[in-house]
């Protein structure tokens, strides 16, 4: 027991330096530099400050426990600035935001929807145009087939499925719920925990590291925000900060897509054993009753099970 507490310990402070200390330590030192060299390229000046610093030992001491807790202090604030760019690229609630976010957000969902309308519009006619040649038996060219797959680029960029949210990232997450519930009439956000507990090792170890990617990329979306500092004291750090801001929105984008494909395959593949485990006499594919009665019984609601949202009536199925 002692030897596994001890690796345990060892694992944390290696986790705590690497995460924490070392980016932080470096944050504090640029910006330490930025404010003796100024809206400058006089790296002279640093040089003299330091050639010229003499403190004595004790004094040494202390600022190196100051200048590591200033470097962890910086750590969580880059944390703690991801976790606010993480809900903020997510916008699962934008429209409980105060009323000047609210309308920001309302606007750009507005804006995104009327371009993937437009974009969404000009793919079908090209589907279109293909479905038109295959019946009457003349081949594709492959003008058309690189056009359909642009066109389908030209969706997806903006958004897989009908934008909700006011950006991409919130966007597919939401697909994922919308198109389970559409399919299936499966509630995923009530059936996830139960998922989860059903679906193998190697499905959840994937999903980890998927979210643990997504924020991965926030908290470098918040190291960007506070090397804001530094740009207001360098002017040429400014680019360090657009820099890094891309990169954290590129990776957020890709980590967002290998989680959200990832979530909607196992919500796919493993319901129907989810079914089985509440008792459910299920045979074959994944189906809309099946999706309804396991969201039915997962809500408490057995009695609802008759009656699915289309207003229909069916056979209980549990």
């Amino acid at each position: 027991m002692g030897g596994f507490l001890t690796e345990l310990g060892k694992k944390l402070a290696e986790r705590w330096l690497t995460l924490l200390v070392l980016p932080g330590a470096l944050y504090v030192a640029a910006l330490a530099a930025a404010g003796v060299v100024g809206h400058t390229f006089a790296f002279s000046r640093l040089t003299s400050r330091l050639t010229g610093l003499i403190v004595p030992a004790s004094t040494v001491f202390v600022l190196a426990v100051a200048a590591l807790l200033a470097a962890a202090a910086a750590g969580l604030a880059a944390q703690a600035l991801g976790s606010l760019v993480e809900r903020a690229w997510l916008a699962e609630r934008w429209t409980s935001r105060p009323p000047g976010l609210r309308n920001l957000a309302r606007f750009r969902v507005r804006r995104r929807r009327h371009r993937w309308s437009a974009a969404q519009a000009a793919y079908r006619d090209l589907t279109g145009t293909k479905t038109d040649l295959l019946a009457t038996g003349k081949p594709v060219p492959v003008e058309v087939e690189e056009s359909l797959a642009a066109g389908r680029r030209r969706v997806t960029r903006i958004a897989v499925e009908e934008p909700a949210r006011p950006g991409w990232i919130g966007d597919r997450m939401h697909a994922v719920v919308h198109r389970i519930d559409r399919d299936y009439l499966l509630d995923l956000p009530t059936a996830w925990p139960h998922l989860w507990l059903i679906a193998p090792e190697e499905t959840r170890t994937a999903i980890t590291d998927a979210k643990a990617a997504f924020r991965r990329a926030a908290t470098l979306a918040g190291w960007g925000w506070l090397y804001t500092a530094v740009a207001a004291f360098w002017w040429p750090a400014t680019v360090l900060v657009i820099a890094t801001l891309l990169t954290a929105h590129h990776r957020a984008r890709s980590a967002t897509e290998t989680y959200a494909a990832l979530i909607e395959a196992t919500a796919r593949l493993h319901t129907t054993a989810l079914a089985t485990a509440l008792g459910m006499d299920h045979a074959g594919p994944l189906d809309r009753d099946t999706g309804w009665t396991v969201t039915c019984l997962l809500q408490g609601r057995p009695d609802l099970i008759p009656f699915t949202p289309e207003g229909r009536r069916s056979s209980p199925t549990a």
